[in-house]
């Protein structure tokens, strides 16, 4: 189970969030990103100490400062779930895409020519080029064959 995922499924529950300074918040999850920033709505936030509280409508957490977070167990129940569905799906997508790439491999027509100095095709059913798929213009050289090693022309 990955965390991002486990975010995800917990929008719009309670989840407490310890930061690494040591305050923590209590309040409903709106929305994460791939950063782990999340926004929280209906929040209490509990200093270091233990002796001071604040209310907040709402708040954003950078995900950089967050040392846990506390979901509730329902969650993680959903998210396992949704895991075990996902690869019963997967297993069938692989035992049904099985049975057709091999029909899908049979049907194809095998390729014939060969490949010049350039890559291009040349023969029945290469670029059908007379001149062995070379064009004049071709890459900005013209009907030039490539350098060899490192000489310069004069």
């Amino acid at each position: 189970m990955l965390p991002l995922s486990l975010l995800k499924t917990a929008q719009s529950h309670p989840m407490l969030v310890e930061l690494k300074n040591g305050e923590t918040y209590n309040g409903h999850l709106v929305s994460c990103d791939s950063w782990m920033n999340i926004n929280l709505r209906d929040v209490i936030c509990t200093s270091k100490d233990g002796d001071r509280f604040w209310r907040m409508p709402e708040c954003y957490i950078r995900g950089s400062t967050i040392k846990y977070l506390r979901i509730p167990d329902e969650v993680i129940d959903m998210v396992k779930e949704d895991a075990q569905a996902k690869s019963r799906n997967r297993a069938e997508m692989n035992k049904n895409r099985g049975g057709n790439s091999s029909q899908n491999q049979n049907q194809r027509a095998p390729r014939s020519g060969n490949r010049n100095s350039f890559g291009i095709r040349s023969g029945p059913t290469g670029g059908g080029l007379g001149n062995g798929g070379m064009r004049a213009g071709n890459s900005g050289q013209g009907n030039r064959p490539p350098m060899q090693g490192n000489k310069l022309r004069k």
